[in-house]
């Protein structure tokens, strides 16, 4: 057992909790023609079952980060796991858009507490190298699951829409075993009067600007990954790619190579600074979308999803990392939550923001888009360390 009471068994869960929240959007991707179908909604109404709870998770995250600054991580994050059980897998029994979206907000709810009590356990029980290898574990784990979830999902897709949502039914025991796996964390005695609070956390953004630039970054990536998640099936369409096992395929490729590029994340800090490793990622963003605007076959297809994979799981650890160096330890909960806010209104507001691209230049208009992002996101990255 560790010096905080962790055990092997401890990480293991963790990681195996860090897998629920890519899935909360990425097993039903691959169904997301069938769901349009058996529901008889438009493609936008069913991309919203993939991510509305993206937008629950933006107005509960803050409330789960105070309170889990007030009791610490671990209670509220088993709860977290046995909302997500019961929201997600709720849709195994409904066949009707409203009652199916609102079981989504129910996860969304699930997804918010596991997604900060995550982080702040990870925070408060490792620390050192330990902590970035565990984030990035995490964020590996991310990535097998976007691996691992999309193809279950498009197997199971392929006997009924409904199948891929009871694999939501999984989180319940997971909930259970942690109860006697997860430590409880020594508490951190922050102020607990909501107002100073509040002036507590504007205080540190003006200390601490630079959280605020994370949580930009934070945002984006998640914005360009459901570019990936809802509008990739589209592309591979028109290159003959239409069954739900095929697209799933492609969807864990770029989970697999975030996973290993993830796994390797505290030994490439080693070697160099987060700044350099996000670079990379745009860089590699910028190849990956430009190539997928231009793909011409099924084969072609392939590089944009490993490219963006890749730069995905260096970025995702390097956020998770830097909010962790620069928040205060008695608010870690709340501004952790603030980064999955972001993340998640990225996620959400992704179709809003590249479906408008579709009408003018065609699907393959949207990566063309993304690429153009990644370029102004790299160019922003080297300005502001020149004027560092």
């Amino acid at each position: 057992m560790g010096p905080s009471g962790e055990t092997r068994a401890t990480l293991w869960v963790l990681l195996a909790s860090a897998t629920l929240t890519v899935m909360a959007g990425a097993i039903l991707g691959p169904v997301v023609p069938s769901i349009q179908s058996n529901l008889g909604v438009s493609g936008s109404l069913a991309g919203l079952i993939i991510t509305t709870h993206g937008a629950l998770i933006v107005l509960v995250s803050p409330i789960a980060g105070a309170i889990i600054d007030r009791i610490g991580p671990r209670r509220p994050y088993i709860f977290g796991l046995l909302l997500y059980g019961v929201g997600g897998g709720a849709g195994l029994v409904i066949d009707s858009f409203l009652p199916l979206l609102l079981s989504r907000a129910v996860l969304g709810v699930g997804v918010a507490f596991i997604y900060t009590g995550l982080t702040v356990l990870i925070y408060t029980i490792y620390e050192g190298q330990r902590m970035d290898r565990t984030l990035g574990l995490r964020s590996s784990a991310n990535s097998l699951g976007a691996v691992v979830w999309p193809l279950l999902g498009g197997v199971l897709g392929a006997l009924t829409w409904q199948a891929p949502f009871g694999v939501y039914l999984l989180a319940v025991p997971l909930g259970l075993l942690s109860v006697f796996t997860i430590p409880e964390p020594a508490q951190n005695s922050g102020d607990t009067d909501s107002a100073d609070g509040l002036a507590g956390i504007l205080a540190v953004f003006r200390a601490r600007p630079a959280i605020l630039s994370v949580y930009l970054l934070y945002f984006g990536t998640n914005a360009l990954l459901y570019s990936i998640v809802v509008f990739y099936p589209q592309l591979l369409n028109g290159l003959g790619v239409t069954s739900s096992v095929g697209i799933s395929l492609y969807l864990s490729a770029n989970g697999l190579a975030g996973g290993i590029s993830a796994a390797l994340y505290d030994r490439l800090l080693d070697r160099t600074t987060r700044h350099r490793l996000v670079g990379i990622a745009f860089l590699l963003w910028i190849v990956g979308f430009a190539s997928a605007a231009v793909a011409t076959s099924a084969l072609l297809a392939i590089p944009g999803v490993l490219a963006f994979g890749l730069g995905l799981g260096l970025v995702f650890p390097s956020a998770f990392s830097w909010i962790e160096a620069l928040a205060p330890a008695d608010k870690q909960g709340q501004l952790s939550s603030y980064l999955a806010s972001a993340g998640y209104t990225g996620q959400f507001l992704s179709p809003v923001l590249f479906s408008p691209v579709i009408p003018l230049f065609g699907i393959r208009g949207v990566f063309g888009a993304a690429a153009a992002v990644a370029v102004l996101s790299a160019t922003a990255l080297v300005v502001g360390l020149l004027r560092r």
